[in-house]
């Protein structure tokens, strides 16, 4: 049976937590989404912990001044958890030593109080990436991959997504070149979605709020990305809200009017137990 199109009042009595994406889902990097900022606003109102989980690779308090200028505001969640902030605890064991750092110089606050130095690729222990540099694709990187590889040096990746939508331009990101360094056969560490550590925090501080960590059964995973969202919700057992009108938008006929046939089958890669779509969130 095709996934049904849902709002999250349908949804919201089942479960006492949300872990939401946030960029594709309240926003789109250029502006905000109104009617998943109140979505959340009314789940929030509800006593619900609403857990913003994010693969931006740095830390939450400057995500959360980033977001509420596109009207994310505080009053609609209860905290924000991000790749960044995981990504840290990877760093962390480097202090002392010399990384090779990709990405801009707009993701340093991932680095404060850490006690790493940046030098040059001859001399690092790793390699660090917070994203790509805007506007290159992971082919740009093509001969150095391989470079990394022969140096058998660890790529560490803040930010494991592969593309991120900016008004109505995908760019890519972090993850892009993880996947081919990857494949290159070089060893990559990643603590974003979809992997556990973003999770295992989200679920800390859900607790603060209830008094207790949420069961899986009773948390709803909502995002826009099969790979990361909706696999990060099957590896942790969390039901799934897909929202279909993102990075995948392209792929179902029509971002309002999407083929729910298409978007059950894109969604099944990923084992993840979804409950229902919808273009954008809404309650």
């Amino acid at each position: 049976m095709p996934l049904p199109k849902r709002g999250l009042s349908d949804l919201i009595n089942s479960y006492d937590a949300l872990f939401c994406d946030v960029w594709g889902v309240l926003h789109n990097g250029r502006v905000g989404h109104k009617t998943a900022i109140a979505a959340l606003g009314d789940a929030k109102a509800m006593g619900k912990a609403v857990i913003l989980v994010t693969n931006a690779p740095r830390p939450s308090g400057e995500i959360a001044a980033e977001i509420a200028e596109l009207g994310v505001t505080t009053d609609i969640y209860d905290a924000i958890v991000t790749s960044g902030d995981a990504t840290r605890d990877l760093i962390r064991p480097y202090e002392g030593q010399s990384l090779y750092r990709l990405g801009p110089d707009s993701d340093g606050a991932l680095f404060e109080g850490i006690a790493v130095q940046f030098g040059a690729l001859e001399d690092a222990q790793a390699i660090i990436c917070t994203d790509l540099e805007y506007g290159r694709t992971p082919e740009d990187y093509a001969e150095q991959v391989l470079d990394w590889k022969k140096r058998g040096l660890p790529f560490i990746c803040a930010n494991p997504d592969k593309v991120v939508e900016v008004g109505d331009e995908l760019i890519y990101c972090g993850g892009a070149l993880a996947d081919v360094y990857e494949q290159a056969g070089g060893e990559v560490r990643m603590a974003g979605k979809p992997y556990a550590p973003i999770y295992q925090r989200a679920s800390r501080l859900a607790a603060e709020k209830l008094g207790k960590a949420p069961a899986p059964d009773r948390t709803l995973a909502i995002g826009d990305s099969v790979r990361t969202d909706a696999t990060g919700a099957a590896d942790m057992g969390y039901d799934f809200l897909f929202i279909s009108g993102s990075i995948h938008a392209q792929e179902f006929g029509s971002v309002e009017d999407p083929d729910p046939e298409m978007i059950t089958r894109l969604v099944g890669q990923s084992k993840a137990n979804t409950v229902g779509f919808a273009p954008r969130l809404y309650w």
